[in-house]
Formats: C-alpha cells, sequence, structure tokens
C-alpha cells in the first residue's frame, strides 16, 4: 500500500477494504448464480432419470457433469465458484445430494 499524507492514509485504506468488499460480494454472488444454475441442472435431470439406487444417482451426476463440462462458461463459473466460496458453501447453496458426487467429478477436473 502506498502512503498518502491525506488524512494519514485514511482514503487508501479506506479504498483497500472497499475493493475487498466488492471482491466478496462478486465471489458469493458468483457462488449464488453457480449453485442456482447446478441446482436446475440437477433437478430436471432427476425428473427424468431415476435416482432411487447410488449407480442411479452417480449416471445423473455424471450426466450433469458432461452439460457443465460442454458449456464453458458454466464450467469456469463452477469452478471459480468452487475456489472463491469453498466446497462446503457450495454444497449448501446447491441443496441436493448430488451435488457431492457431482464436486468429487469436477475436482477430478480440476487435477487433470
Amino acid at each position: 500500500m502506498r502512503s498518502s499524507n491525506f488524512l494519514g492514509g485514511f482514503a487508501e485504506t479506506n479504498y483497500g477494504n472497499m475493493v475487498e468488499t466488492q471482491h466478496n460480494y462478486a465471489a458469493q454472488t458468483n457462488l449464488v448464480e453457480a449453485a442456482s444454475q447446478i441446482q436446475q441442472l440437477l433437478k430436471q435431470l432427476e425428473e427424468t432419470n431415476p435416482t432411487s439406487t447410488e449407480t442411479e444417482r452417480i449416471i445423473v451426476a455424471a450426466k450433469a457433469a458432461d452439460e457443465i463440462k460442454n458449456n464453458p462458461t458454466l464450467k469456469a463459473r463452477v469452478i471459480g465458484a468452487l475456489k472463491s466460496g469453498g466446497k462446503e458453501a457450495f454444497k449448501e447453496a446447491v441443496d441436493n445430494p448430488l451435488v457431492n458426487i457431482l464436486i468429487a467429478i469436477i475436482e477430478g477436473w480440476q487435477e487433470a
């Protein structure tokens, strides 16, 4: 941080806090938007695919992962949301039991 003669650096300190607040708000907004899209996608897939067994749930999560992977904008948003908001916050925001499987798949993309 550069020093300032204006009120002992107050203006720069305030600016720094404002940028941090804006960044946190943007990260939270990204998390909410990405989670909403994923929740809608999972709900849509659950309506047209069975999810009674573990295998069926894995298949539905894999279908969701394919749709995310084939949509570069959504893929970047989801990965960004996971990085900035964290896995647990993303799970809570999606509020769907299939999200655990989906997150494991997405984490596999990041490691590859």
